[in-house]
């Protein structure tokens, strides 16, 4: 691998993981709300959650370019406040990556915190326990499983990213060039080999981070069995 494409392997692996650490904060209190609400208004909501899996990413790659450019609604109250707009930087990429991965975190959550049920919890609070106590002490041990499936998948999915980085992060080493963008210009330059080793890597990588996935919720199925 050349300097490049390490410092590519770098900038990939702080993407997905300020990413996925960014998602697991603000998606767990939404997946709790939609699996414990009955509002109509989750219904919009969880379509809005949902929508980057069947939006291309070219689209809402070019809305994330155009509101955090200098001109749009985040870009130009940036300028104005004498700061710097976020596009074709590290830190609109991540914002752009945390809309694009949002449904990975946020649907496993949901399912796990619905499947763990009102009855724990209702035995947890005859027993005094506060809302935050029952939620950390019986919510997130009985839905670890959804936690794994979804920090895996954010961040597995983080790093394939490929039309919301490069039209959001643009294709700047050391900044905003990842692994997809470092094997779109090898596979472009006809250097095969090197495309070969980081889609090669991407691959393997991807399936031992679900294998581990499967293997962990299978044995921590059968414990609890």
């Amino acid at each position: 691998m050349s300097g490049a494409d390490w410092l590519a392997l770098i900038t990939t692996l702080q993407l997905s993981a300020v990413t996925t650490v960014v998602l697991l904060l603000l998606g767990t209190p939404l997946a709790w709300w939609l699996a414990r609400t009955r509002r109509r208004l989750a219904v919009a909501v969880e379509a809005v959650v949902a929508l980057p899996l069947v939006l291309p990413p070219t689209v809402l790659g070019f809305y994330m370019l155009v509101a955090l450019g200098p001109h749009g609604p985040i870009g130009g109250v940036l300028q104005a406040l004498g700061l710097h707009h976020l596009a074709f930087t590290f830190t609109g990429l991540v914002l752009a990556s945390t809309l694009y991965s949002l449904p990975f975190m946020v649907q496993p959550l949901k399912d796990a915190f619905a499947a763990v049920g009102p009855r724990m919890l209702d035995a947890a609070a005859t027993l005094r326990a506060g809302p935050w106590d029952r939620f950390f002490h019986v919510v997130v041990p009985l839905a670890r499983r959804g936690f794994l499936t979804a920090i895996t998948l954010t961040f597995a999915h983080t790093v394939g990213e490929f039309g919301v980085v490069l039209m959001v992060g643009g294709n700047i080493p050391g900044e905003t060039r990842v692994l997809s963008i470092a094997i779109y210009d090898h596979a472009e330059a006809m250097d095969y080999a090197s495309a070969h080793l980081l889609a090669g890597g991407l691959l393997v990588a991807s399936f031992l981070m679900l294998f581990t996935v499967y293997l962990l919720n299978r044995r921590y199925a059968l414990v609890h069995v």
